[in-house]
């Protein structure tokens, strides 16, 4: 640390991922709650210079803001920990393993938390044959945002056709019928359960558009599957390593009641933008934006 009374913050946004728009807005978003906590804080765009921008900053503590890979797959976590600066939000291991949908599935599975079945398919060999049988959905290993996800009809003939940026290592995974529940982690507190209403897939669209889906905080669910969304979350975070926060992400066949409920993924750097999920489910509990920023700087470390 310094010797300013109060840290200087740097905040971590943009980046080279897909999701550089999203991290952009999450970002401007965490610096100006910042500034209103009363920290000095400066945003600094991620790019090749980072490190020298780093040292020309000397920041007391990093405010991750990153989305997707480069900036939450632990690449920039080691960064920070080669430049010994306290940085928020989880380290490098628990960002690699959440990362990869099929490693993370494996931790859930060892914690015993349910998950659907999933195989993994090189990107070339998906339009020569169904991987398995319809209906199933087709999203990269590593990724966010929900970019790059197809749900396959039941009645589909053939797989969809792949673009060329969508990765090598493809995830099919069995489509779970329902609705999207998801859960926030803070510090060892899970916060609520939102019920997200969409038309259609809850895609990149409907999670960063206006309109684009509608909220029901807190979900109205029975109090069993209400319950299981904070236990299981709680589990996925602690399974993974997770640190600071996490969002966890569910599905849940109404039909089938708790049995019903799944787990799809756990995001270590949920979006802090004005319709993001995390932000809204820490206001329904009580802790503000400010609040919610100045939590995460208090519990930033390296060695995480």
């Amino acid at each position: 640390m310094s010797s300013r009374t109060s840290p200087k913050v740097a905040v971590l946004m943009g980046g080279p991922s897909d999701e550089c728009d999203v991290s952009l807005s999450s970002g401007s978003e965490c610096v100006r709650a910042l500034r209103d906590e009363g920290f000095e804080v400066e945003g600094i765009v991620a790019g090749g210079d980072l490190c020298r921008r780093l040292e020309e900053s000397a920041p007391d503590i990093v405010f991750n803001a990153l989305h997707g890979r480069w900036g939450e797959d632990g690449c920039v976590q080691g960064i920070l920990e080669w430049l010994s600066i306290p940085y928020t939000h989880s380290g490098v291991l628990a960002s690699a393993l959440a990362m990869d949908k099929q490693c993370a599935k494996e931790a859930y599975r060892v914690a015993g938390l349910p998950v659907l079945g999933s195989l993994l398919v090189d990107r070339v060999t998906i339009g020569e044959r169904h991987p398995m049988r319809p209906p199933y959905v087709l999203k990269p290993n590593v990724g966010g945002s929900s970019l790059n996800v197809f749900v396959v009809a039941e009645d589909a003939e053939r797989p969809p056709e792949l673009s060329d940026d969508m990765p090598e290592t493809v995830m099919v995974e069995e489509f779970a019928p329902g609705r999207e529940l998801t859960t926030t982690v803070l510090g060892d507190r899970a916060l609520t359960v939102t019920d997200i209403l969409t038309e259609g897939w809850y895609d990149y669209r409907a999670k960063y558009a206006e309109g684009g889906s509608r909220h029901v905080l807190p979900a109205e669910v029975p109090a069993d599957v209400f319950d299981a969304c904070l236990e299981f979350a709680l589990s996925a975070h602690r399974a993974l390593g997770c640190r600071g926060l996490s969002r966890t992400d569910f599905r849940w066949d109404g039909s089938k009641g708790v049995d019903g409920l799944v787990l799809l993924e756990t995001n270590t750097q949920p979006g802090m933008t004005p319709t993001s999920l995390t932000p809204e489910q820490a206001r329904h509990v009580g802790i503000g934006m400010g609040e919610l920023c100045r939590i995460l700087v208090e519990d930033a470390s390296c060695g995480r």
